[in-house]
Order: C-alpha cells, then sequence, then structure tokens
C-alpha cells in the first residue's frame, strides 16, 4: 500500500502554476499510478487542508539530444488541486 508520501512526489513550480495560486490551485508531481481519490486522500492528510477538485494530466518526456545521441525524458503525471473557499492555503508555497 502506497503512503500520502509515495503518491505526491514534488510541487511543480512554474510562472503558471504560481499564478494560480491566487485560486486556490495546487499542481503536483504524482506517482503515475495514483488515481484522483487517493491524490485528495493524501494531499489532505498531509496539508491539512479541504480538497475540492483534482485533475490530472499525463505529461509525455520530451526527446533530447546531444549532438549524434538521442535520449527521452521521462513520462510523469501532474495534478492540479482545487482548494474549498473555506480551506486555508498551503503553508509550502508562502514564500514563493
Amino acid at each position: 500500500m502506497m503512503t500520502p508520501y509515495d503518491i505526491i512526489k514534488r510541487p511543480v513550480v512554474s510562472e503558471r502554476s504560481m499564478d494560480d495560486m491566487a485560486d486556490k490551485k495546487y499542481t503536483f508531481e504524482v506517482d503515475k499510478r495514483a488515481n484522483k481519490t487517493e491524490i485528495k486522500k493524501a494531499i489532505e492528510k498531509i496539508f491539512g487542508v479541504k480538497v475540492e477538485q483534482v485533475n490530472t494530466q499525463n505529461v509525455t518526456g520530451k526527446y533530447k539530444r546531444m549532438g549524434a545521441h538521442v535520449g527521452k525524458r521521462p513520462d510523469w503525471k501532474k495534478a492540479i488541486v482545487t482548494l474549498t473557499a473555506d480551506s486555508k492555503e498551503i503553508e509550502f508555497f508562502e514564500g514563493m
């Protein structure tokens, strides 16, 4: 059985994810096998917040070249978590 810390790998820090934080939307990289219900429970347990909605997206890794050699970055799964209006914000992102 996966723990909440196995499901949520890391936050995604980008310009768009920082802009979405004003609307209480937070972006995380999650385990590829996790479903929306597991992601919701993991976020609520780790950060102590109420989750309204979870949107997921499978991201395909890009092909990269180094001279004549071609390699591929790994595929990963992204989750955009929307918190309820009465929920507190996630303190992890406060200083960013």
